[in-house]
């Protein structure tokens, strides 16, 4: 019997791509904009992941050395972070392929980075 598909909630940090950009994600996944759909702009990296632990929203960001130490602080969130050298169209591929086959312990409460490289 196969695994159950999690519907994940992601939160794209303020200097992240627009959702509009990464369609895979948006069709399996709740996936909002902090700055485009929540309006919040120029909040610090602690008040972005206390915004996704009451949001219960795992983090994708380009920023991953400011949220790798604060990623573990809460089971109700987790970080992705992205490098910057992937066209969106990678990030789309390889964060839906990791989401997909993860399980939320693997997620939540964790730091992830991916990048060309990472064998998703």
């Amino acid at each position: 019997m196969g695994r159950k598909h999690q519907r994940y909630k992601l939160l794209l940090d303020e200097n992240f791509l627009p959702r509009s950009r990464l369609p895979l994600l948006n069709k399996r996944y709740d996936i909002k904009h902090i700055k485009n759909d929540f309006k919040e702009v120029g909040l610090t990296d602690p008040q972005v992941y206390g915004f996704a632990v009451k949001e219960k929203r795992i983090i994708i960001t380009f920023n991953d050395k400011d949220f790798f130490n604060i990623a573990s602080k809460s089971n109700k969130s987790g970080v992705i972070g992205i490098s910057t050298n992937m066209t969106s169209d990678h990030i789309d591929k390889k964060i839906a392929a990791f989401l997909r086959k993860s399980t939320p312990r693997e997620v939540y409460g964790k730091f992830v980075y991916i990048s060309e490289e990472t064998g998703i």
